[in-house]
């Protein structure tokens, strides 16, 4: 009886630890799960692949240019200086009055070229400048603006004036104009006739130191036109564009002399 009272009584003890051993288990169970919500969540990412250097060239030669900005300048609209130059009003104003100048002697040269050949034509006076009232040019009008000139039979030609008194400025003029181997011969009070002899050697030579003189002329003109469009562009010797402006000059300069050599070689 004794051994069964003892029995019992281990029994009670041990079931009394375990119902009072849950309460503080649960308690410990609580306190773990509050710490794991109140400590911070760490989470860990892959990294990034490194970009290689030659890829990272490519996407520079790939990728478009930089728009210019505003400060910046374009140098699609920048223009060569020498193409500015040309393009200028005052040079094209210059160029112009030379290349008239170039023009005039061209015309000059090719009436003594027909008369060193033989033939005989109304541009023989061309030369020809009749000085009368009211010309607005000094040098005078031109011999077809007054008068008519003709062939006849091919060696002489025949000059009819408008007015019977501008006869004698005609004859004047012609004898101005020193062309070799022409003398006016009066028929009537309005015509005259102008006999043209054969070139010979002397004539030839003759009428190739009249076209050098003319030649000269032209020089000092275009160099006039020249200097005035360096003064206007206030451009001296020392200035980086004087080769432009220079250049203009000797390229007609240079035009005139073939037309000269021509004429020596035509003349003989």
């Amino acid at each position: 009886m004794a051994a069964a009272a003892a029995l019992l009584r281990f029994r009670l003890a041990t079931s009394t630890s375990l119902f009072a051993s849950q309460p503080q288990c649960s308690r410990v169970a609580a306190q773990r799960a509050a710490v794991a919500v109140t400590r911070p969540q760490v989470r860990f990412y892959a990294k990034a692949a490194k970009k290689s250097k030659d890829k990272g060239k490519e996407k520079e030669k790939d990728s478009p240019p930089a728009k210019q900005t505003k400060r910046g300048i374009s140098t699609d609209k920048l223009i060569p200086a020498s193409q500015r130059i040309v393009s200028s009003e005052e040079y094209k104003k210059a160029e112009g009055k030379m290349q008239t100048v170039l023009e005039w002697f061209r015309k000059e040269v090719a009436a003594l070229e027909t008369r060193a050949t033989g033939r005989v034509t109304p541009a023989l006076l061309s030369p020809v400048r009749v000085k009368v009232a009211d010309a607005s040019d000094s040098r005078g009008v031109r011999l077809e603006e007054i008068a008519t000139v003709g062939v006849k039979e091919g060696t002489t030609l025949l000059v009819t004036v408008f007015e019977e008194h501008t006869l004698k400025s005609v004859e004047q003029a012609i004898y101005e104009a020193k062309i070799p181997g022409i003398t006016p011969q009066r028929l009537d009070s309005r015509t005259f006739k102008i006999p043209i002899p054969k070139p010979t050697v002397e004539t030839r030579n003759a009428l190739y130191t009249n076209a050098t003189r003319l030649a000269e002329d032209a020089r000092v003109q275009m160099r006039k036109h020249h200097q005035a469009l360096l003064k206007k562009e206030n451009i001296n010797k020392h200035s980086p564009d004087f080769t432009t402006y220079q250049g203009l000059l000797d390229k007609l300069l240079a035009d005139l002399d073939k037309i000269l050599a021509h004429l020596k070689k035509t003349t003989g």
